[in-house]
């Protein structure tokens, strides 16, 4: 079935030119004087209204950049070596211990001996990652 002129004024259409890997990076350099819209709009990511309107979609365009510069979008899909997703939740086990997992550990490049300091919320644990430097300062407040 062919479209009509109305039938197509009734849509929105998308661009079909959308700019991915260094093309964007490059055309983003080159743009790099004009507003976040106008430099999307040129990239291709926009749509077009049935009142000829032009609507950006910034959201994909930041997705492709960051895409384009090597940055892995959508990680915590991936499954672990035994098939199960990460469900980013932990519990506490009878024995009154929170266990966190292996998967967020090795996601977020921890290594045994690596201490965190704890900070109870009324509903809630805080853990933070206590680096070399903080180390000798985080101590010395526990000391005083």
């Amino acid at each position: 079935m062919v479209k009509t002129t109305t039938e197509r004024s009734n849509t929105s259409e998308q661009s079909d030119t959308q700019l991915i890997g260094k093309a964007l990076l490059q055309k983003v350099k080159e743009l790099s004087h004009k507003s976040r819209k106008d430099t999307a709009i040129a990239c291709g990511y926009y749509t077009t209204t049935k009142d000829q309107q032009k609507r950006v979609n910034l959201a994909k365009f930041y997705d492709a950049i960051l895409q384009a510069k090597g940055v892995k979008l959508y990680e915590r899909d991936t499954k672990d070596g035994r098939g199960r997703a990460p469900t980013y939740r932990a519990c506490v086990h009878k024995n009154g211990q929170l266990v966190i997992g292996a998967n967020y550990t090795d996601e977020m490049g921890l290594k045994p001996g690596d201490e965190f300091a704890i900070q109870l919320g009324h509903k809630h644990i805080h853990l933070r990652q206590i680096n070399a430097e903080v180390k000798t300062e985080y101590h010395n407040n526990e000391e005083e």
